[in-house]
């Protein structure tokens, strides 16, 4: 399947009809980062959520006024007044909502990483083209206006003709991780990998909306800390298309204190330095001297991406997020850990 850059977009009617969005999985995610978003949306209204456990399925409904709740996702799918799916599960059952929701006729967006591993994201997206269904996923920092503001600067000229770029991701371990209590997230089985999986996400996938496609990889990917059988350190050297070239470093092993968050995008002209997770100042330095940007955290940070796929699915506009380049950033996440977990039992 032809994985370049493919955007849906659907021709106007010169009409517009209410997007009702059902939610699988109510999750912590849909508390603040999404789902009300998707009531805060012009032509775009929540009015259903599925939870295994119906008890906080009910208690999410009531919560944010919902009008309906399923225990079961595919009485979810097949409510006649729902016409968009929003999976927000763990990635192992993402593929498998996903494509049923597709098989409805039912466009679909889906959380973060796209599904469990490339071979799903593949599924997912066949099966979206053999049912002329949309396929969106939830790499909502393509719309952001902070991670906006870094790519007008960088395609303004600002930092010049762009040479390289560099990440570094430092994050502690939690106090539960130490003790034994292993979120999902660091199960292989559910995630796809460990915290990379769910975190270097982003920074990746925001680094193809800029620059395109990654071609070439290289990496060293390493258990260190013993306290699950996921990676929790990943070092990569990775080449753009365009001949841009990359380094991370992904660690969650190191103490508090060595906990840190940057990209720098190094151009023959100046830099431009931003975090990514804590929505720190946008520091760009260049000939003119050293300016700062503000990078503001908005209250539902997938706010701007659910209305771009609203207007998207209604014909008047084209998401920047797609199951095609969502499955490019699985794609070059399995190629960097591909190797550790032929190890892993």
């Amino acid at each position: 399947m032809d994985l370049k850059r493919k955007t849906y977009k659907i021709e106007s009617n010169n009409c517009t009809r209410m997007i009702n969005w059902g939610i699988i999985g109510c999750g912590n995610v849909t508390e603040v980062k999404s789902g009300p978003a998707f009531n805060k949306v012009n032509e775009s209204k929540l009015i259903a959520v599925m939870r295994r456990d119906a008890s906080l399925a009910e208690d999410y409904a009531r919560r944010h006024n919902v009008p309906k709740f399923y225990s079961n996702a595919q009485d979810l799918i097949n409510d006649k007044d729902i016409n968009a799916v929003y999976v927000a599960t763990p990635p192992g059952s993402h593929a498998e909502y996903a494509i049923a929701s597709i098989k409805a006729g039912k466009p679909v967006y889906i959380e973060k990483p796209m599904a469990v591993n490339y071979a799903e994201c593949q599924k997912i997206n066949e099966a979206g083209e053999k049912y002329k269904v949309p396929v969106f996923v939830a790499y909502y920092r393509r719309a952001l206006p902070g991670f906006l503001i870094v790519k007008d600067l960088i395609d303004n000229g600002s930092i010049g003709k762009v040479l390289f770029v560099q990440m570094q991701l430092f994050k502690s371990p939690s106090e539960d991780e130490k003790a034994g209590k292993l979120p999902w997230r660091v199960d292989p089985a559910i995630s796809g990998g460990g915290h990379f999986f769910d975190l270097a996400s982003h920074q990746l996938d925001y680094l193809d909306y800029i620059f395109g496609p990654i071609n070439k990889v290289k990496s060293i990917v390493l258990n260190q800390s013993g306290l699950y059988k996921a990676e929790d350190f990943v070092s990569a050297e990775f080449v753009f298309n365009n001949g841009i070239a990359g380094t991370g470093t992904w660690c969650f092993s190191g103490s508090l204190e060595s906990d840190r968050d940057t990209i720098e995008i190094i151009g023959d002209k100046g830099s431009v330095r931003f975090s990514t997770f804590s929505f720190e100042p946008i520091i760009l330095t260049n000939s003119k001297g050293r300016q700062e940007f503000i990078n503001e955290r908005p209250e539902h940070v997938q706010y701007n991406l659910i209305e771009m796929i609203v207007k998207t699915l209604n014909g008047n506009g084209v998401s920047p997020s797609t199951g095609i380049s969502g499955a490019r950033t699985s794609r070059v996440m399995e190629e960097i850990v591909g190797e550790y977990y032929e190890g892993v039992t």
